[in-house]
């Protein structure tokens, strides 16, 4: 199915959309990652094949939809995120978080949690720009950012560096996981890669005991990095949606 966009009260999302049973599945991609990726074209697939209802989509400011990268912010893409679930899908969803869609995943549990039939996390990267980049920066790069209003920041797994802004790291104060208590009333499958060199093991770790819930499991993926992409850690993504949601249950 080619691209749609999706005409939001917010903002124009490009999305490609999958009919079928439920619980459906919703992809939310990583930071500066499009809804073309690895995992996401994977988990379409699979969800074809299973008659399930699968739906990916871009951030603003990402691949095929409108506004600028640098304009985006965590709260402005867990808006897209809440705004593309409510205006295109029906019932509860399983949730899929890669990296930064984890984190906004755990936004989105504590504003619609009857929304989610279950949760997956891949690599989830919850108060990255507080944690990661605003602790990691030194007083010089922390004086550009403020005056400048933005820093690049070389990456591990891109060949061009991130452009982080002063807004991004400001904005992403008011949406915070690590702060305050958190509650998943719904099955939960936290995976990561113990190479995972953007967001390291000890992210998972605190994370798995942060949240609050009956039905939560951590699974630590040996060798894997943070793109979780090999044939075993995607098969590993489908099991734990299998596990915690099948098709037409």
């Amino acid at each position: 199915m080619a691209a749609q966009d999706y005409l939001s009260e917010i903002r124009r999302l490009a999305y490609d959309q999958t009919p079928g049973k439920g619980p459906g599945v919703v992809f939310l991609g990583g930071f500066n990652s499009t809804k073309d990726g690895t995992k996401a074209l994977h988990l379409e697939r699979w969800a074809k094949a299973q008659g399930r209802a699968f739906l990916r989509f871009d951030y603003s400011g990402h691949g095929a939809s409108g506004g600028a990268f640098e304009d985006g912010t965590i709260g402005r893409w867990c808006e897209d995120a809440s705004a593309i679930i409510n205006g295109l899908t029906d019932g509860p969803q399983v949730i899929v978080g890669s990296s930064m869609g984890g984190w906004i995943a755990c936004l989105l549990a504590r504003q619609m949690p009857t929304r989610f039939a279950g949760l997956v996390t891949i690599a989830a990267a919850p108060d990255f720009t507080e944690d990661r980049y605003w602790a990691g920066f030194d007083a010089d790069r922390r004086a550009a950012l403020l005056s400048d209003g933005q820093v690049a920041v070389e990456s591990p797994y891109d060949p061009e560096p991130y452009i982080i802004t002063r807004n991004l790291i400001e904005d992403a104060r008011d949406h915070l996981i690590f702060r305050s208590p958190l509650r998943f009333p719904f099955p939960t499958r936290l995976l990561h890669g113990t190479e995972d060199e953007a967001i390291p093991v000890d992210t998972a770790t605190r994370l798995f005991k942060h949240v609050a819930g009956n039905d939560i499991r951590l699974t630590l993926v040996k060798g894997a990095d943070h793109r979780f992409s090999t044939p075993d850690c995607l098969e590993l993504i489908t099991r734990s949606i299998d596990e915690i949601a099948p098709v037409g249950a």
